[in-house]
């Protein structure tokens, strides 16, 4: 029964199903995102061979990094976090030669920072 199962059986169930029908490759990998209660995590991923060819996760931006503006200090939030996640990984892929990619949501909702994320991708010159 569906209702036994805990929330990260349901999301890797649904994972597994997106999963059968994506495959990436070396020239249009797999844009794999997997979201933990702190950090956001993002990666380019070749199927075929088994390689990740880019990554970038929150971990490397800071928690609550501060960025200096012109008049004050301002606090990062987790969108603004996904969004900055999105565009490095985007200037790592072109930086790679790779424009296409496929988008692997890893089992949730394309909503909140995996939407902000993959249209910071898009932004930055990835093509899904």
């Amino acid at each position: 029964m569906n209702r036994f199962k805990s929330k990260r059986e349901k999301r890797i169930r649904r994972h597994n199903r997106v999963r059968a029908k994506i495959v990436g490759t070396q020239e249009k990998p797999r844009f794999s995102v997997f979201r933990s209660n702190k950090h956001l995590f993002a990666q380019l991923i070749d199927d075929v061979s088994g390689k990740t060819l880019a990554s970038f996760s929150s971990m490397k931006l800071g928690k609550n990094k501060k960025v200096k503006s012109a008049k004050k200090e301002e606090k990062i939030n987790d969108g603004g976090r996904a969004e900055k996640i999105g565009t490095a990984l985007a200037e790592k892929a072109l930086y790679q030669g790779l424009k296409k990619v496929v988008f692997d949501r890893g089992g949730y909702a394309y909503h909140g920072n995996i939407k902000k994320l993959a249209d910071a991708a898009r932004k930055g010159g990835l093509k899904f």
